[in-house]
């Protein structure tokens, strides 16, 4: 069987890990791979220039690197023009009887859809943010941690010299996962996510107290998607960017408007370190390696057993498929209890 495989949404460490992961495993299968440039772009174009042979040579030696060798785009085929009518009509140009998507919930959302409508897809789970339901842990996530820990760890030394509050804006839209395992593990005082909205009186007074024992500096950890109290967005239409294709708005502006209300609330001075993409870019983790090695031999082996429709998903120590509807269902928020721990160590 003629197999398709496309990286979609925010590039991701350990995507090559999969890419290499399917191709060796799909030709120990008897699978011949084809790689789809630019996410459901490719796909919907169908042309000569998206498409990559994929073979044991061509993926030899990219465990290892960052990004994807196939490229990726946040294209919604369902927001094109006959979206759906080309995507069916190339995958049978193409001779390709089946489909592996890897990708978040935008990518996968519409690999559920086609599911339904009869394409044979199989998909990946890949979010830096770790939100999506199904699977224990996202491949990406461990390496976006690890960066915002070290970065959050160096932030300290700068803080205490200078006498500062640093706010460190760590990537989350909806959940705040990077920004609760990051805050724990560099010892933040303050962590701030999604699910809670922020109220920047307590978070003031945290910081006041904390420098009222003698303590001259603190570190906040903020997720970028964080809210007001009120309810209001901490990012205006000045700072975002307008809509992607799957209609979310380009977050950017929240940490530089804690920073701001800090130290005017406090009279600390404030400094704002934005780590934005350096969390998504670069060399995956060993953990992130292994983890999306096991996810593509899993997928790999579900198109082999005809298995569609289904999600390579991590339940405890092992890999399990999941269907893909309940996959991109709901996103996966941080758990309470994280932040009940985080408080711990607040103020």
């Amino acid at each position: 069987m003629k197999v398709g495989i496309l990286t979609g949404g925010g590039d991701c460490p350990g995507l090559n890990a999969v890419i290499r992961a399917v191709v060796r495993r799909g030709d120990q299968l008897g699978l011949e791979c084809m790689g789809l440039r630019e996410g459901w772009r490719g796909l919907y174009d169908g042309g000569a220039a998206f498409q990559m042979r994929l073979t044991r040579e061509t993926v030899s030696g990219i465990l290892h690197i960052g990004g994807t060798i196939l490229g990726t785009s946040r294209t919604n085929p369902f927001k094109k023009e006959d979206g759906e009518r080309r995507v069916f009509e190339n995958m049978a140009r193409l001779n390709l009887g089946a489909l592996i998507a890897i990708g978040g919930e935008d990518t996968l959302g519409a690999a559920a859809k086609f599911s339904t409508k009869g394409l044979n897809v199989v998909g990946v789970p890949k979010t830096i943010d770790n939100d999506l339901s199904g699977t224990d842990f996202t491949f990406g996530f461990d390496t976006a941690v690890s960066i915002a820990t070290e970065a959050i760890d160096r932030l300290h030394s700068t803080a205490e010299s200078h006498k500062r509050v640093m706010v460190c804006e760590v990537m989350g839209r909806h959940a705040g996962w990077i920004a609760v395992y990051s805050g724990i593990a560099g010892g933040a005082d303050v962590i701030l996510v999604p699910e809670i909205p922020v109220n920047l009186d307590e978070v003031c007074g945290n910081i006041q107290a904390r420098h009222s024992r003698g303590k001259n500096f603190s570190i906040v950890v903020v997720a970028e998607g964080a809210r007001i109290a009120a309810g209001t967005s901490t990012t205006d239409s000045t700072i975002n960017a307008g809509l992607d294709e799957f209609g979310h708005v380009r977050l950017g502006g929240v940490g530089a408007y804690l920073a701001g209300e800090i130290e005017k609330r406090t009279g600390f001075e404030t400094r704002v370190t934005v780590l934005g993409h350096i969390q998504r870019g670069g060399t995956p983790t060993a953990h992130d390696r292994v983890l999306a090695t096991r996810y593509g031999v899993r997928a790999a082996e579900l198109v082999a057993a005809s298995d569609f429709g289904k999600m390579a998903a991590l339940r405890g120590t092992e890999i399990a498929a999941v269907p893909l509807a309940e996959a991109v269902r709901e996103l996966k928020t941080v758990d309470l209890r994280l932040m009940e721990l985080a408080k711990t160590f607040s103020g």
